[in-house]
């Protein structure tokens, strides 16, 4: 595990592609819009110090997430991203294309943490808490609607992590 100064690390969270109004097609101008103004907002982040992301790597906003702050390391080379993954083979009910998508990623990952060693009903949560719990900004990609997501940021509130929500449907 890469251990990082929390005081200078962002996480992401947010939801699956079902719940995004591009759903699965990121070439939508919704999806393009969004990733332009996570762009930015990283960029900015950057530029106030910090340096350390983590991603738990799922489909949908986490897997757009690593691949941001992958394409910003290639100008910002003190940028480290982190991939926290819930447990080995989470990736294995998606779809090949995800799959090959999230293999590619992961070696770019300057490290891996497996929050668990197998499958159990919590280890997306634990995922989420350690996130959480080794930040100091929460990024939520949030429509506002119960969900993981809607989890995590009450995490963050229960931690004192500062906390920026991007309502996806702002993209639309």
């Amino acid at each position: 595990m890469l251990k990082t100064d929390s005081s200078k690390t962002i996480c992401f969270t947010g939801h699956r592609p079902n719940k995004l109004p591009w759903r699965y097609d990121e070439t939508k101008e919704s999806c393009i819009l969004f990733r332009n103004h996570l762009k930015s907002v990283l960029i900015k982040a950057i530029e106030n110090g910090y340096t350390n992301f983590i991603s738990g790597m799922a489909i949908g906003i986490d897997t757009i997430a690593a691949e941001v702050v992958i394409e910003l390391r290639k100008t910002y080379k003190s940028v480290t991203l982190q991939g926290a993954i819930p447990c080995p083979g989470q990736e294995s009910p998606w779809p090949q294309e995800a799959q090959l998508r999230y293999q590619k990623l992961l070696e770019q990952c300057d490290s891996v943490y497996y929050v668990c060693d197998h499958y159990t009903d919590e280890c997306m949560n634990k995922r989420n808490l350690y996130m959480v719990e080794n930040s100091d900004v929460v990024i939520a990609v949030w429509n506002g609607q119960p969900s993981g997501t809607a989890n995590t940021v009450q995490f963050a509130k229960e931690h004192g992590c500062k906390i920026k929500i991007i309502n996806p449907n702002d993209f639309k």
